[in-house]
């Protein structure tokens, strides 16, 4: 009778704290916590949406356990933005926080607590990015995460040579591309160009429409462009250091770093064509200067098009140049001929 007694007392304790904690947070939930929205606050469920922007936002639905506030709050974080990966861990940070609360109201604390980290933490809308990044990388790369200036440090390593590229990403992510920086590089000054530039425009098309589109294509939507645009950058510095020339089939990037040429015209600078495949200059110069050139010269490799600043002109113009040196040579073995 005593034990049923206790029991009914420490029930109507119960609903007496969770009657006053729920007038709270009808009073003051909004008021003093900026981007949140009171959706549901009855005794079986209080459900608070919490935004910051439109891609940094969760509903958090919480119960009241049988011995609350002995016990800590049930809880469960929903959102369609951030990846479940991260969110269930947020769960667990919550709960450790419920844990130093015992005996005490929860449900405002906690949900300032969430508003913080949400705030504190502008990452966390590319958490499942920054996860494949991780993935990607080697075990002589690095990834350091800063909060604070909301932005990625990123150190990738292929034998001797490296790149660090800084990622900084914006509020309103992914609304807004990400902005990709190579901030050290060893690599020759044509090939950084060219990590840098090409990251930029995949980022770009990640959150821009084509000005063409074409008439089946589904309506444009920006999409996240953080992993694309850095994972290109992590596979051109681990793909090139080992890239044979197309041509004679030798390493193009000595294996020392500071053994790479400079020189645009000597014979083993590396040149990279419009396709991705790179060549020693003397040997794409023969190549692109020697029939046959019906159609444009093409990539050994892949069999695009050859695109490059130093051979502009077209397939006729070529053929017509090689055509005259011909000639020239045989001119000038007919004079060699005569005189012997």
């Amino acid at each position: 009778m005593q034990y049923i007694f206790l029991s009914e007392r420490i029930f109507v304790l119960s609903m007496n704290i969770i009657h006053d904690e729920l007038k709270d947070i009808k009073n003051h939930c909004e008021s003093q916590i900026p981007g949140s929205k009171v959706i549901a606050c009855v005794p079986s469920m209080v459900r608070v949406d919490l935004r910051r922007t439109k891609y940094k936002q969760l509903t958090v639905c919480l119960q009241f356990p049988e011995l609350y506030p002995q016990q800590t709050l049930l809880i469960e974080l929903k959102s369609k933005t951030l990846c479940d990966k991260f969110l269930n861990g947020l769960t667990k940070i919550c709960e450790e926080e419920c844990k130093k609360l015992l005996g005490k109201p929860q449900i405002l604390k906690v949900l300032k607590f969430l508003k913080q980290f949400i705030d504190e933490n502008p990452l966390s809308v590319c958490s499942d990015e920054v996860s494949l990044i991780k993935r990607k990388l080697d075990e002589n790369d690095q990834i350091k995460l800063k909060q604070k200036t909301s932005s990625l440090s990123i150190h990738i390593m292929q034998g001797l040579y490296f790149g660090k590229v800084k990622a900084m990403i914006p509020d309103v992510y992914p609304e807004e591309q990400v902005q990709i920086e190579l901030t050290d590089c060893n690599f020759p000054r044509n090939f950084e160009k060219w990590f840098s530039g090409q990251s930029m425009e995949i980022a770009r098309q990640c959150v821009q429409k084509p000005l063409k589109p074409k008439p089946k294509d589904p309506p444009f939507k920006p999409k996240p462009s953080l992993w694309p645009s850095v994972e290109f950058i992590i596979d051109e510095i681990k793909r090139f250091p080992k890239e044979l020339c197309q041509l004679c089939k030798e390493k193009c990037f000595p294996p020392d770093p500071t053994q790479n040429i400079t020189e645009e015209g000597d014979e083993k600078h590396i040149e990279k064509v419009y396709c991705g495949h790179i060549f020693h200059n003397a040997c794409l110069d023969i190549y692109m200067k020697t029939p046959p050139f019906h159609g444009g010269k093409k990539c050994p490799s892949c069999g695009k098009r050859i695109y490059h600043e130093k051979w502009k002109i077209t397939p006729k113009l070529a053929e017509d140049r090689w055509a005259h040196q011909e000639a020239k040579k045989r001119e000038l073995g007919e004079v060699v001929e005569f005189f012997e």
